[in-house]
């Protein structure tokens, strides 16, 4: 049997050792913390569970993917229900409203609240489908940096409407000119900060996110977002995955232009293929010291980090859903400060995340578990001792204040995570959420292919690599590198 050697156990590390394992190859996973799930990770404090990491899932029929593949029934690993409410918005002039998840409610009610035509909202809506629809094929569910992606017909199509894609324009210029209310255009703004960059320089195609969240729906799994990466890990034990916990990998070996196994803190391993599921820029500069790094591809600018605070509430907030967002009143100003400046805003856009609405056990009766997260630059050495203590400050200054009730003395625990914190735990250069920011027409294409050119039997996924971050994208990012996979052997099919 073939032998599979995955860095890394995140949720790409985890989909595409399941992926590599249905073509038959016998795969082994190795991680340097003592628990799967990268990002996806959770812990309990003083009665309250937190997840640690992404908070949105959208798209779970990518996650019910993997166990189709086996012929399995995703519900005896993994349950999850559908939000009514996507998202609820607050102001600080005291202007509040929620997102339906009924697209027609939506429209209805956001035409009332930001005095915009239904029609305008409808087709805003429906150009956003269609840009999802020309570009997935392409930019999402293949390789950029295969030539057969470019010669199907779908990629023809797609170019033959490249100006429906509003690639020379940013998203908050494709948002002004489609909608009056300033409002309403901080709404659609914010979908930047799902891939890390900013709505003031990222290309309006970016305005296809809402897509997903506003078609798909958001919905929350059975015991919070770390059950999406446990369940995964369920099924690869099941399957005969085997893991590697508190064992770094230090090397990638390379021998006649082949990646030939690894060398870890415990010995040498070989292996017919390698996947590297850390950010592609540690495992450049940590893993193959001997290989020429793709210099400019290393060198983008990176997608924004996040400083979050994770706060047992005692206490309980009927205004508040599973996802909350308090806005700044200089939303143009807080990117400048992320992206140019690499510090905190002095009026953060705050958003809060509750998983014990939906999920119970995740706090004692009566109380609440806040996930509490502000857009925050990458690690460049900053004094993150004072920026955490001013933030959180303003954080729940404004907390306070959009919610008519002093939150600080309700706060009973509490756990810290900023940009440092980030790196140490999952190896994101500079603690960046995303990789390399889409802060550019052209980042689509920048951004490192599943595989390298230099080395073969050689891959890469995750969330700093192509398509980009963000759960959905993570597990598109293993389905490409399972294909490259079978494209390497050419005459195997699926078991």
């Amino acid at each position: 049997m073939p032998k599979a050697i995955v860095i890394g156990s995140g949720i790409a590390g985890l989909a595409s050792a399941l992926r590599i394992r249905k073509l038959g190859y016998d795969v082994d996973v190795f991680e340097q913390n003592s628990y799967p799930g990268g990002k996806l990770h959770a812990i309990i404090r003083d009665g309250y569970r937190f997840d640690l990491g992404p908070s949105l899932f959208t798209m779970p029929n990518f996650v019910e993917e993997i166990f189709q593949l086996y012929k399995l029934d995703p519900a005896l690993y993994f349950q999850y229900s559908r939000k009514d409410t996507v998202c609820n918005y607050f102001w600080t002039d005291g202007s509040r409203f929620s997102v339906n998840a009924d697209q027609d409610l939506f429209v209805k009610e956001a035409a009332d609240f930001f005095g915009e035509s239904q029609t305008n909202i409808k087709a805003y809506l429906r150009r956003n489908r269609k840009k999802y629809e020309l570009t997935a094929g392409i930019f999402l569910e293949n390789s950029l940096h295969k030539l057969k992606t470019y010669l199907s017909a779908e990629t023809i199509k797609a170019m033959l409407q490249l100006h429906s894609l509003d690639l020379m324009q940013s998203l908050n210029d494709v948002n002004t000119k489609n909608f009056r209310n300033p409002k309403l255009v901080q709404l659609f703004n914010r979908y930047a900060t799902y891939n890390g960059s900013s709505p003031y320089q990222t290309p309006g195609i970016m305005s296809l996110i809402p897509h997903l969240e506003m078609h798909y729906g958001t919905f929350i799994p059975k015991g919070g977002m770390h059950r999406i990466s446990m369940s995964l890990f369920e099924l690869a034990k099941d399957q005969g995955i085997c893991f590697h916990f508190n064992e770094k990998v230090y090397e990638i070996v390379l021998e006649d232009g082949k990646a030939k196994g690894i060398t870890s803190s415990k010995k040498s391993y070989s292996a017919d293929i390698v996947v590297s599921n850390m950010d592609i820029y540690p495992t450049y500069k940590r893993l193959l010291p001997g290989l020429k790094a793709p210099t400019k591809t290393l060198q983008q600018e990176r997608s924004s980090s996040a400083l979050i605070f994770y706060w047992g509430i005692k206490g309980t907030f009927k205004d508040l859903d599973l996802h909350n967002i308090f806005f700044s009143d200089d939303y143009e100003g807080e990117f400048k400060s992320i992206f140019k400046d690499k510090t905190l805003s002095d009026d953060p856009t705050v958003y809060v995340n509750i998983t014990g609405k939906d999920v119970p056990g995740d706090a004692p009766p009566g109380c609440e578990n806040w996930f509490v997260m502000i857009n925050a630059p990458g690690d460049y050495g900053q004094d993150w001792t004072t920026l955490k203590n001013k933030a959180r400050s303003l954080i729940l200054e404004k907390l306070s204040a959009c919610l008519q009730r002093a939150v600080e003395p309700l706060i009973v625990t509490e756990h810290v995570l900023d940009p440092v914190g980030i790196q140490e735990n999952t190896s994101s250069y500079r603690g960046a959420l995303y990789g390399a920011a889409s802060n550019s027409r052209f980042a689509a294409f920048l951004r490192h292919p599943n595989f390298t050119r230099q080395v073969q039997n050689l891959y890469f996924c995750g969330g700093s690599v192509q398509p980009g971050g963000g759960i959905p994208l993570c597990l598109l990012s293993a389905k490409i590198v399972g294909d490259l996979v079978l494209d390497m052997n050419s005459n195997q099919e699926y078991a």
